[in-house]
């Protein structure tokens, strides 16, 4: 444990003492959210990142260290098992040095070498190894009852056994392994059987450059191209230079035996080191790009999860549509629905349109609702146009509904509305995405809410991980309303889980609301470990202790009040009173077990109770001259929302149902090496048109001036 400890000290370059205690929360049940807000002393504070780089790379060094017993237990069973193997293999911390290490010993089934074994052709194959000069006898190695019929099938099979053995060498593979990383090049070419079918391949039809300058997100785009079937791809460097790599550790002179070994080395080279290394190299550079196109994804997802929300305010909701109108409904503050109808506010009659006119003013005089939010699919351009031509009182704002319809199908939403159809619960889904994008998105798979990069080509159970973690840290980051929130949003509460999420809802309709934090403990199954880490990321608001409102975790309660005795006040005027708590000298209250981090989180909560770190609702309104693609011109600067950040650039939705591309080499003046630098996603912005093609519906915009 000790050596994996160093070990990732030294990749992380954290201290070691930092690793240990991270490790020892982690293995103690404790989430990355608690242990980065609630154990700061004790990490020397780590953030979530970096918390979670010491836990995957534990992870990975466990994988390691079975692959590694595994070797161990066969070579010994088998007999193989020499003190020196041992300690090569024990030292090793790297998984494909490992493998090769193992590879000459790791049991075959018959290959071209063991045959030739087996027609005694292994003393041959060690004298041409040799090229010392020496005269061979090839007719002792002549045998026909064992199928070797003369000196060239003699010869042959010597070849086939030094080819694999050369093949199993570790010290080769570690120079061409190296060879490949600085040197391979990536080609991909078109099936040209096929060429008809893979034009959106087209930009990959003969392409040649260095692996190591392809971008994520055309390395993905190429291997999926080679998957379907359009592509022949290769990773690969110069032949010529690798070749040479293994003849000079190989080949030792120019007579016959030497002339043998270099015949072997070309054979060992071009059918088993040569499909190998390039098997491996590209799955390294498909772990790459996963992860970057992960990250991306990651980011993004932060992005719309943290968006800011309207809040507790009344909405009047549209799904929209043209064949068969929109879905309407009216919410409560809470969420709750209402009302449901169906108007044809476009393309229907113009009795339709005044009924939808008529039927929206007195749905939001009746319901005295605050605003109106319209889903951004079908028809939501026309649908906005029509709601703002109504000069209503309220803001009129659009809605991402990614994901919505996916939501209105599921369980969750079939439990919440049984009675309903999908249309009224994908409206309710919409209305309660303006009041609080978190709260709402939470209940779907992060992969359908639609701002990744090549999702489906990455590897899913690492896309998985990632979004879970990035979902888990918003939802603690913002903090959860114990007495609203849904089972869903529960979930993702540090400690919580479905299950007990589900027992939460059981005990608060059954009881009723939560009076304070400590109440949780009355809820089944929810011991003592589950309330440490799930407490302090709750709130009880209006209940019968203030300070479950904040972010001060219950089990430091006694400082706060400790401080209010000190100032000889209530811990209620301590919350209030900001001369009060410019009085407060937390050195003064720095112990074993709490540090000045934890005491300047204390007083930050203490200011500002409960404080959401997401921005302030601003609304966004498209141009009122702009509905179609066709209205657009060059030159012309016109309000956007970013919907989606990749590596090559962002997308923008500037309301002619078709997004526009923000090229990376556009976005500032100057380099940008990745795009998150500059935009995020649900950003507002104002962009240049510079090209619009529209029989491709392609449009070309500029964040540059």
């Amino acid at each position: 444990m000790s050596d994996i400890i160093s070990l990732i000290s030294a990749e992380l370059a954290i201290k070691v003492n930092q690793v240990n205690k991270t490790l020892e929360l982690l293995e103690s049940g404790a989430t990355l959210p608690f242990i980065a807000r609630y154990r700061k002393e004790m990490t020397g504070g780590l953030d979530e990142v970096q918390i979670a780089s010491i836990r995957d790379l534990k992870l990975s060094f466990d994988e390691l260290d079975k692959r590694r017993k595994a070797m161990l237990k066969s070579l010994d069973e088998r007999g193989l098992l020499t003190g020196a193997l041992e300690s090569k293999l024990q030292e090793t911390t790297k998984l494909n040095i490992l493998e090769d290490l193992y590879l000459p010993y790791r049991p075959k089934k018959k290959t071209r070498a063991s045959q030739a074994r087996e027609q005694g052709l292994e003393g041959l194959a060690r004298q041409l190894m040799q090229q010392n000069g020496e005269r061979i006898d090839f007719q002792k190695y002549i045998n026909r009852q064992k199928q070797v019929n003369n000196r060239d099938e003699a010869l042959a099979g010597a070849r086939d056994i030094l080819a694999e053995e050369i093949s199993e060498d570790s010290k080769t593979r570690a120079q061409l392994r190296q060879a490949f990383e600085d040197h391979a090049r990536l080609s991909s070419k078109v099936v040209k059987t096929k060429i008809d079918e893979a034009q959106k391949y087209r930009d990959y039809f003969d392409l040649d450059e260095k692996l190591s300058r392809v971008p994520a997100h055309r390395l993905l785009a190429i291997l999926r191209g080679e998957r379907d079937g359009f592509l022949r791809v290769k990773m690969r460097p110069d032949q010529e230079r690798t070749l040479r790599i293994v003849e000079r550790i190989f080949v030792k002179g120019r007579g016959l035996a030497s002339s043998q070994v270099q015949l072997a080395v070309e054979d060992s080279y071009k059918r088993l080191l040569l499909p190998s290394l390039e098997k491996e190299i590209q799955k390294k550079a498909q772990e790459k790009a996963d992860a970057e196109s992960i990250r991306v994804f990651v980011a993004n997802l932060r992005e719309l999860l943290l968006a800011a929300p309207l809040g507790r305010k009344r909405i009047l909701a549209f799904d929209p549509g043209f064949r068969t109108g929109a879905k309407v409904v009216s919410l409560g503050a809470g969420g709750e629905l209402l009302n449901y109808c169906n108007l044809f506010p476009v393309r229907g009659s113009k009795a339709q349109e005044q009924e939808a006119a008529e039927q929206t003013c007195h749905l939001i005089k009746k319901y005295e609702l605050e605003a109106i939010a319209v889903g951004n699919g079908t028809a939501g351009r026309e649908t906005e146009l029509f709601l703002n031509d109504l000069n209503l009182s309220i803001p009129v704002i659009s809605v991402d509904e990614s994901g919505a319809s996916i939501y209105s199908a599921s369980e969750s939403a079939r439990n919440e509305f049984p009675d309903q159809d999908l249309t009224v619960r994908g409206a309710v889904s919409i209305g309660r995405r303006l009041q609080d994008p978190l709260a709402e998105l939470v209940k779907l798979d992060p992969k359908t809410i639609g701002v990744g990069q090549y999702q489906h080509d990455v590897d899913q159970v690492a896309l998985k991980k990632a979004l879970d973690d990035q979902v888990l840290s918003c939802v603690n980051a913002v903090g959860v309303d114990l007495n609203s929130a849904s089972v869903e949003l529960l979930s993702y509460v540090s400690g919580i889980g479905p299950k007990l999420a589900e027992s939460i809802l059981t005990y608060r309709s059954e009881k009723g609301s939560f009076k304070n934090r400590n109440e949780l403990k009355k809820v089944p199954r929810l011991g003592e470990k589950v309330f440490e880490q799930a407490a302090g990321f709750l709130r009880v608001y209006d209940g019968n202790q203030n300070l479950d409102a904040s972010g001060v975790h219950p089990e430091s309660y006694p400082i706060v009040k400790a401080m209010a005795k000190d100032l000889c006040c209530s811990v209620s005027e301590l919350l209030s009173q900001q001369n009060l708590r410019d009085q407060l000298v937390l050195d003064k209250y720095i112990s074993a077990s709490v540090g000045l981090p934890t005491l300047e989180d204390i007083k930050q909560e203490l200011e500002k109770p409960g404080r959401d770190p997401r921005p302030a609702f601003s609304a966004f309104s498209f141009s009122q001259d702009i509905h179609e693609i066709s209205d657009l011109h060059v030159g012309m600067k016109v309000p956007g929302l970013v919907t989606n950040v990749t590596k090559f650039g962002a997308f923008v939705d500037i309301g002619v149902h078709q997004d526009g591309l923000i090229h990376i080499s556009k976005l500032k003046h100057g380099f940008v090496s990745d795009p998150v630098e500059v935009v995020r996603v649900r950003q507002q912005v104002e962009v240049t048109v510079l090209e619009v093609d529209a029989k491709r519906n392609r449009i070309s915009l500029s964040l540059i001036g």
